[in-house]
């Protein structure tokens, strides 16, 4: 009766095990090296190139083959990158000469230059208007530019700095207000300015995305906070907890999940879509120090993140909130999976 009784407990632990869902966990490390600092990740699926801005310099790297597979030269102060795929174009944000750098997305060479607001930070293409927003951060204004032509079409006051946006590919495009904790809905077509909503208790908002089906938002705050909120009325529906330092958000719209990456404690926190309004913390996934920006490939449903070491900052009285300087070489993709 006995052995019966542990067989029959091993059986159903088995079974538990198999039916639970697989976990995030890393599954690889891309050794990139090369020297300055990071900012906005950006997958291409299709082509399995995952681009990161290198403050000077744009890279596209072979995730497949883990290797660098070409360069986009001279986007000073780059911080994200923006892809057109049906008119093979890239687009990367130049905060520090105000400028778009348009290249080809086979050969990675500029095609263009276009002027716009001060200090470009994130950067979209949104199919349903064929225009590329920028948010400028200096400022506090988005330029919409025809992603065909390449003129700039607009700009649009926004009352505050922006920090992130997301479109919803039907002609509205969605901003992060930084300093004043608020979202703004733009209209892509006429650029008219259609809403603004405060994200309380949500403070100082960074990374952005939607789960266009159902209508939501996702903004992830300094306060460890993910503000949920419905893209159509402005209400706030949830406000799961996260962790500190939060920088990306990412949605998957073919598993339900939700990513936010947690630079200050180095964690990836995992959310599931319990229904529109309901959102669960399925785990809290150990990551690295300073990993606070990612992109998700919805193909695969991989997530990567930058990641590098860093030394610690020598005290300065004159600089309490001096930054710690990274390890010469040291940069890297972190590759989490199930």
């Amino acid at each position: 009766m006995k052995l019966y009784l542990c067989l029959l407990l091993s059986i159903l632990l088995s079974a538990v095990v198999l039916a639970a869902p697989a976990s995030y966990h890393q599954v690889k490390r891309i050794a990139v090296g090369g020297d300055g600092g990071w900012d906005y990740l950006t997958v291409d699926s299709a082509a399995h190139i995952l681009y990161v801005g290198r403050s000077t310099r744009t890279i596209a790297i072979d995730v497949v083959k883990g290797v660098v597979a070409g360069e986009v030269a001279n986007t000073p102060g780059v911080h994200g990158i923006a892809l057109a795929p049906k008119l093979h174009r890239g687009f990367t944000s130049n905060g520090k000469d105000n400028t778009v750098t348009v290249f080809d997305l086979k050969t990675y060479k500029e095609i263009a230059r276009v002027p716009v607001g001060t200090n470009p930070d994130a950067i979209l293409f949104d199919p349903a208007s064929n225009r590329v927003f920028t948010m400028n951060g200096g400022s506090n204004d988005a330029t919409a530019i025809d992603a065909a032509s390449l003129k700039v079409v607009g700009t649009m006051a926004l009352g505050g700095r922006p920090e992130y946006a997301v479109a919803d590919e039907k002609g509205a495009v969605y901003v992060n207000i930084e300093d004043k904790n608020e979202i703004v809905a733009l209209d892509a077509r006429t650029l008219a300015l259609k809403n603004r909503w405060s994200i309380a208790p949500g403070d100082s908002p960074t990374g952005l995305t939607m789960d266009r089906k159902h209508r939501r938002l996702f903004a992830v705050c300094g306060n460890a906070m993910m503000i949920v909120m419905n893209a159509d009325t402005g209400a706030v529906v949830a406000t799961p907890a996260i962790g500190n330092g939060p920088d990306a958000v990412a949605f998957d719209p073919g598993t339900g999940l939700v990513f936010s990456s947690n630079g200050r404690d180095g964690t990836l926190t995992v959310l599931k879509e319990e229904t529109p309004d309901k959102y669960t913390v399925l785990a809290t996934v150990p990551t690295q120090m300073g990993s606070r920006t990612m992109a998700l490939d919805p193909k695969t449903h991989t997530i990567y993140l930058a990641a590098a070491r860093f030394k610690a900052a020598a005290a300065d009285p004159e600089q309490p909130h001096q930054r710690p300087q990274m390890e010469p070489g040291s940069f890297e993709i972190l590759v989490f999976g199930k």
